[in-house]
């Protein structure tokens, strides 16, 4: 292999929803299916997929008034997994077994991991917890930096 360093790709997932999820692990799949090193950082809600059983918890919630309607989500996220398996689109757990075995790290925010008293040893297997200064290292050397 060269000495030349792998481009960088670092996305940011800051929702626990079904939108909020399924877009920074299909990006990052595919970022490093084209050899870039990637890192998902979670912050906020986000960290919360990132506890034991976190992506199979995740819900879809429509926006607006229809999202306040009291059991509408669990109406929404019936509909929307009933469409993504027609689609045959991969669950989101799969899908973050699928990122992790392509090299996706799945990093989750300190001050999110402390503020929500998150116990780490809750966290899916392979992820770690790094401060914003940590991932502000990481992302300003990337080749590519989303907010999804």
């Amino acid at each position: 292999m060269s000495d030349e360093k792998k481009e960088r790709a670092a996305l940011i997932c800051s929702r626990d929803t079904i939108d909020g999820a399924y877009p920074a692990l299909i990006l990052g799949i595919n970022a490093a299916r084209l050899g870039m090193e990637t890192k998902v950082f979670y912050t906020f809600m986000g960290v919360r997929l990132l506890l034991e059983g976190g992506f199979e918890r995740a819900k879809f919630i429509p926006a607006g008034l229809m999202g306040a309607i009291p059991g509408m989500a669990q109406v929404a996220t019936a509909m929307m997994k009933s469409k993504i398996d027609k689609a045959q689109i991969p669950s989101l757990a799969e899908l973050q077994e699928m990122a992790q075995i392509e090299g996706v790290q799945l990093v989750a925010c300190r001050m999110t991991v402390d503020m929500m008293e998150i116990d780490e040893t809750k966290l899916v297997e392979g992820a770690v917890v790094w401060n914003a200064e940590d991932f502000m290292r990481y992302a300003k050397d990337s080749r590519l930096c989303l907010f999804t």
